[in-house]
């Protein structure tokens, strides 16, 4: 599957509420808009008519992992709604996309999956591919590794990228512009480069960075 223009590249950087849950954060909100202070859990129970001040805290304490609230131990009435920059920092999630062959091409197959990050990435529009094969090696990019990909159509010359090529197949190289043609450079010896007619290459991104779970 290719990635070019697939909606599953598109993403929210901030964690999904449930129903329940955004009801809870709006009424903080608009209490705080109101009163100049932050509502208590008995009040917040009343204004939405919860039963159970635990259904509250559970309500509570999954707004503040999702990176909407922030609570402070030491002080009465300690409910602070997040502004939505730093929700975005807090919240922020890339889905991991498929897997890429670091080997010669294979067909790109989208998943459901997701990994969390919080730094690297910026303001860019990023995903995730989880690398199979060795050809980067000698990038220190290996099998079972997290290539973090800026999406773009655009890289220079030498940069690792995310290549489409004849519409169908993706691959992780490095970029070389040759004539007419594109060579996919492995960072690997004892493998040859891949070289394809410029028309039937378009780039689908750059690496910025790498993951790797050690266990």
């Amino acid at each position: 599957m290719a990635l070019a223009g697939s909606p599953f590249i598109r993403y929210n950087t901030r964690m999904a509420l449930t129903r329940r849950q955004k009801e809870v954060l709006d009424y903080i909100s608009s209490f705080v808009q109101h009163n100049g202070y932050s509502p208590s859990f008995e009040e917040i129970a009343r204004g939405l008519d919860l039963k159970s001040l635990a259904t509250v805290h559970k309500h509570i304490s999954n707004l503040q992992t999702k990176g909407f609230l922030e609570r402070a131990h030491n002080r009465s009435r300690s409910i602070d709604v997040l502004p939505p920059r730093t929700r975005q920092r807090s919240a922020e999630r890339l889905p991991l996309m498929g897997r890429i062959a670091a080997g010669y091409p294979v067909e790109a197959m989208e998943t459901t999956e997701s990994i969390s990050l919080s730094d690297i990435t910026g303001n860019k529009e990023v995903f995730a591919l989880e690398v199979r094969g060795d050809s980067m090696r000698d990038e220190h990019i290996v099998n079972g590794d997290y290539v973090l990909v800026e999406r773009t159509q655009k890289a220079r010359e030498g940069e690792i990228v995310v290549a489409l090529v004849r519409g169908a197949e993706t691959t992780l190289k490095r970029y070389y512009i040759e004539g007419n043609l594109i060579r996919l450079q492995p960072s690997n010896t004892e493998m040859d480069p891949i070289f394809v007619p410029a028309t039937e290459v378009s780039i689908q991104g750059r690496v910025l960075g790498m993951l790797r779970k050690y266990s």
